[in-house]
């Protein structure tokens, strides 16, 4: 099934920069020093050192890190490949509009991801099986017992709240804001009845790993029902710029 039916709805707050989350991290820091930016998130890679040393005994000196401007389906990913080494993404996106305490979990969440694909080249990224004609997603993310041991562990280490998911619903449906429906019986069918949404104006179609089964299970038309309104200024027509250094002769 297509990730853009999985996630949903937008906005939260950003927060108070003088907030509990300041707290927490000041508690971070007493181990070891944490370069904390001003502004409403901590340097990543800072953190990132820091989180290696402590939690993870220096073996992610090789995983890369980034911020992603285009990643709006999850709030972090950790891309394993082939060569055996990994990166580590953040959305900027979704993450802006978090406070630091969600920042911080997300960024270890990944990096446990990272450590156990370094330690145990532990790689589960999923599968999916169907059942009933439905697809239904099997929890085999790689969120299994290693998974959660090392999450309990710096959660009782932190006062953190690492979780299997990154609950980020409503900042992702901020961005999906191309909608469709479909006019055949899936529309009366929960829990999506019919609707893709999406942040960029691609339209349901054979490319997508879901289509070809819902040709066969419904077979209805995928019709727009909402997209981002634009406000087009109309653009002031502009003369011939010689004209202002030669006079027109009419014949």
């Amino acid at each position: 099934m297509d990730s853009d039916e999985v996630f949903a709805k937008y906005l939260q707050e950003q927060e108070d920069l003088l907030s509990k989350d300041e707290e927490l991290v000041k508690r971070l820091q007493q181990e070891q020093s944490i370069c904390i930016e001003e502004g409403p998130h901590p340097d990543i890679y800072h953190l990132f050192s820091t989180f290696n040393k402590q939690y993870f005994d220096g073996k992610l000196d090789g995983v890369e890190l980034c911020w992603s401007i285009k990643m709006t389906r999850c709030a972090g990913t950790c891309t394993y490949m082939l060569d055996g080494h990994c990166i580590i993404r953040l959305s900027e996106p979704l993450l802006k509009f978090r406070t630091k305490k969600d920042l911080l979990e997300t960024l270890l969440h990944e990096m446990i991801h990272a450590y156990l694909f370094v330690t145990q080249r532990n790689d589960n990224h999923g599968m999916t099986s169907k059942q009933n004609t439905q697809f239904i997603h099997l929890l085999l993310d790689g969120h299994g017992p290693e998974f959660l041991y090392e999450a309990k562990r710096i959660n009782a280490l932190t006062d953190l709240n690492i979780s299997v998911y990154h609950n980020f619903m409503d900042e992702v449906d901020y961005y999906l804001t191309h909608v469709w429906q479909c006019n055949g019986v899936c529309q009366d069918s929960p829990p999506y009845y019919g609707i893709v949404k999406r942040s960029m104006n691609r339209p349901p179609q054979p490319a997508d790993s879901w289509y070809a089964e819902h040709q066969l299970t419904c077979g209805g038309t995928f019709i727009k029902i909402s997209e981002p309104t634009h406000t087009n200024k109309k653009r002031k027509q502009q003369s011939n710029t010689l004209d202002h250094y030669f006079k027109r002769i009419k014949n």
